[in-house]
């Protein structure tokens, strides 16, 4: 049966007997007859304004208003055939019209139901209602009633409140919705207790975007940057953009920091690559701080201000990296404002030298490079490493005045070095980037009288993440200049074989991270590396490997064709009068040794940390640390095989055995690897959780400093099975945090 007129319908029907309930009878108005009134309403349907619908005793339709029927799409071709409840979908979000069935099953009157016909061909949206009609002696005849196109209101209303949650640029949740969402979910979690993470996400280098390629190619990449976290998060969690270039990230049930690590760095390398809009091609990249409820946080602004201080750590300590977050950043933050200050003060005190480690043949263990390092000897805080201030050196741009400072001044001191030595030089992408860097070199150069081919400037591979036009440009003006260039820690980053094509590389610098130990082998990654090599050799690239450390690694190195060390298995920086001495002797070869401090520094860690065996908790110093194990030191005549738990504080602990022990020294093996911290350091998998520690009876709150140890110190009666040495640390104070 299809749509008719409603006349039609009620032709031959006597009016009365629909009018009449089970109980009684009430006559229709006096005033019209029947055929007068039935006009009366088969004008206002086919205006419009009223339409009708009516199911016989089954709930099957027997009549619909054409203005609805004709606008029902394909759900229109069997309409007369189904349930009228099969006919029309619930809306989603009104949950009262999910009981359209229930009413019509119990026969009870109803009014402003909103349904849609759930097929894809039709956009209408219904508000129905009705009232079930009995014949005189009470039987049941079906249900009559009303039903309005409320389509443009309806969508106008749901455009209105998805623009209230979402945003109108990328369609992700908006800052309102996602405090919503952060408020929910962990009030939820916290009776379940269930953890969950939280990432703060910044672009890197957007603005520069905005000013050369405009807002609107700034928007395309917007688009274009939430459709890759769609793709990384998966449906796994809930990405919301707070605004500007600011995107949050919430994933419910997720604690683990090494797979939390995996996704960050996904993020990261996702958003780095390149983009294409309309005014042509840009480059961005992205920095990511992480924190977990209920480890960092149980309510939302503490969560979320735990967040914010790992992503400000992570942009600088040089960006387009990731940190978890960790109870010592505010005081890592004020140290950092504090080591700005006291920068911008040493620039103009002089307050720094440089220092040259050497680059060795391992062909001829002959020195054939030295890379210039900073040193700097700070009043207060004494000789402060590299790796310390350089990052807030690049965070605070005071890297470019420092940079054209040791730039001038190892190119004035390498005038005194034979012609065959290399000068190398570590270029910050900040530098790189400074307007009027290329010119800078050219300069340094002609007021030196530096040779440009003795030069070798290493660039890390996240240089060639920004505008590609301009990255191009300034490598061809560097290598018109002559001078030779290197693409440092290959393999640790973004790498990319397209920027071995495009650029003018000289050798490829392998980075001393693939030379962490790894499960079944001390020396570390030497597949990768070896894979290095190969590229390099079919590129016609030199290889030069860093940070090796022990003489068994310099022969595998050697082995598998890496052509050049650079590492404490050959010597540590040395000053540049150190540097006049040997090369006085005339031709400068190094023996590589295994004594002294052959290990790298970025290995070795000093600091006290507890340890647990059984029922006593010790304060043990920590040696150094890899993903696998650690060396320990502090307790005597431990035996091989022995079983314990290393406290590194904030909650991390880490099961371990002893698989080798000399004096009061040794080394372990973790039950399960350390992963990133995002920082250049190890951390925990996963920690001790906050609601175990409530479980024992301490208040829950996030992680608080100290020791996680169920066990006492000092068990009464118990007794200690290892004696602690002479070079442990005293007793009674907690790990440092790490």
């Amino acid at each position: 049966m299809g749509a008719m007129p409603f006349t039609e319908f009620f032709k031959g029907r006597k009016t009365s007997d629909s009018s009449h309930g089970p109980d009684g009878d009430m006559p229709l108005a006096p005033q019209f007859s029947g055929d007068e009134k039935l006009a009366i309403v088969e004008q206002l349907e086919s205006s419009g304004v009223a339409c009708f619908w009516a199911t016989d005793a089954k709930g099957v339709l027997t009549y619909l208003s054409p203005a609805i029927f004709e606008a029902m799409g394909r759900q229109a071709a069997n309409a007369f055939e189904i349930p009228f409840q099969h006919v029309f979908a619930p809306v989603a979000g009104d949950g009262d019209a999910r009981s359209l069935g229930l009413k019509l099953g119990t026969r009870k009157s109803f009014s402003g139901l909103t349904v849609e016909t759930g097929d894809s061909t039709s956009d209408l949206v219904v508000r129905l209602s009705g009232r079930p009609m009995y014949d005189k002696a009470g039987d049941f005849l079906g249900f009559r009633g009303t039903a309005s196109d409320v389509t443009e209101e309806f969508r106008a209303e749901e455009e209105a409140s998805r623009l209230a949650k979402f945003d109108s640029l990328t369609g992700l949740a908006n800052r309102h919705r996602m405090e919503q969402r952060i408020d929910s979910t962990l009030q939820t979690f916290r009776s379940a207790k269930r953890a969950a993470a939280l990432m703060m996400l910044d672009l890197d280098r957007f603005k520069q975007v905005n000013d050369t390629l405009g807002h609107a190619a700034g928007d395309q990449l917007l688009q274009q940057v939430a459709e890759r976290l769609n793709s990384v998060v998966a449906g796994r969690g809930e990405i919301g953009r707070l605004g500007g270039d600011e995107f949050q990230i919430l994933i419910p049930d997720m604690d683990d920091r090494g797979e939390l690590g995996e996704i960050a760095k996904k993020i990261i390398q996702m958003l780095s690559q390149p983009y294409s809009v309309e005014e042509g091609r840009c480059s961005i990249g992205c920095s990511v701080g992480v924190a977990i409820a209920p480890y960092d946080g149980l309510e939302r602004e503490d969560l979320t201000r735990a967040a914010d201080l790992a992503l400000y750590a992570s942009k600088n300590g040089g960006r387009g990296q990731f940190r978890f977050y960790a109870a010592d950043l505010e005081h890592e933050a004020n140290l950092r404002k504090r080591m700005e200050e006291d920068l911008a003060q040493a620039i103009e005190a002089g307050d720094f030298k440089l220092e040259y480690q050497p680059c060795v043949s391992l062909e001829s263990n002959r020195v054939v490079a030295l890379e210039a390092q900073f040193c700097w000897e700070d009043e207060d805080r004494g000789r402060v490493q590299p790796e310390t201030f350089l990052p807030v050196a690049e965070g605070s741009r005071l890297i470019i005045p420092i940079g054209e400072w040791a730039l001038r001044k190892a190119c004035e001191q390498a005038r005194d070095w034979p012609e065959s030595l290399r000068l190398s030089m570590n270029i910050s992408p900040v530098q790189f980037e400074a307007n009027g860097f290329v010119e800078m070199v050219e300069s340094v150069l002609e007021e030196t009288g530096m040779d440009p081919a003795r030069l070798d400037l290493e660039l890390n591979e996240s240089v060639l993440l920004g505008d590609a036009s301009k990255v191009d440009a300034a490598l061809g003006a560097l290598f018109k200049l002559g001078v030779r260039l290197t693409l440092d820690q290959y393999g640790t980053g973004l790498s990319s074989l397209s920027y071995l094509r495009r650029a003018p590389f000289n050798s490829l610098k392998i980075g001393a991270n693939f030379f962490e130990p790894v499960m079944g082998n001390d020396l570390g990654d030497m597949e990768l590396v070896r894979a290095v090599v190969a590229l390099a050799g079919a590129m016609g690239m030199e290889t030069v490997a860093n940070g090796v450390h022990a003489m068994d690694l310099m022969a595998e190195l050697k082995k598998i064709g890496v052509s050049h060390v650079q590492g404490y298995v050959f010597s540590e920086a040395i000053s540049h009068e150190a540097v006049l001495e040997d090369i006085a002797s005339g031709d400068w070869t190094l023996e590589p040794t295994d004594q002294g401090s052959q290990r790298a520094s970025r290995r070795t860690v000093f600091r006290k940390i507890g340890l647990i065996h059984e029922d006593h908790y010790y304060d043990v110093t920590l040696r150094n640390l890899s993903r696998s194990g650690a060396m320990i030191q502090g307790l005597e005549d431990v035996p091989v095989g022995t079983q314990f738990v290393l406290d590194f504080g904030q909650g991390q602990l880490a099961v371990c055995t002893v698989r080798r022990t000399m004096d009061d020294t040794q080394g372990v093996e973790f039950e399960q690897e350390l992963v990133d911290d995002g920082a250049g350091g190890l951390c925990t998998r996963h920690r001790v959780s906050p609601y175990e520690l409530a479980a024992a009876g301490a208040p829950l709150t996030a992680l608080p400093p100290g020791k996680y140890s169920q066990a006492p110190e000092a068990a009464p009666g118990s007794y200690a099975q290892f004696k602690l040495s002479s070079n442990a640390p005293q007793q009674g104070g907690g790990p440092q945090e790490g």
